[in-house]
């Protein structure tokens, strides 16, 4: 069952760049190649079932994950965020 408490906006990072052209095969969410030699993947999540399934599509490219962040929806696209690492 979902609810509302499962759907949300995530940040993905990993390392290395994705081309935009991946976008397709993350459900649309926006990629941005970051400075550092790291990729952000945002977007909107339906469920945790969803975040699984990028994760698992994620894991098939093969780039090392940096981190998994759930955004505060009051965040924008030209907010910045706070890095964590996933533990």
């Amino acid at each position: 069952m979902t609810t509302d408490d499962d759907a949300g906006r995530y940040e993905i990072r990993v390392e290395g760049h994705l081309a935009s052209r991946w976008a397709v095969w993350f459900d649309g969410m926006s990629l941005t190649s970051e400075s550092d030699g790291t990729t952000s993947i945002r977007g909107q999540v339906i469920d945790q079932a969803a975040l699984h399934g990028l994760l698992q599509r994620l894991r098939d490219t093969g780039l090392p994950l940096i981190s998994v962040t759930q955004l505060d929806p009051s965040i924008t696209e030209s907010t910045p965020t706070p890095r964590r690492n996933a533990t």
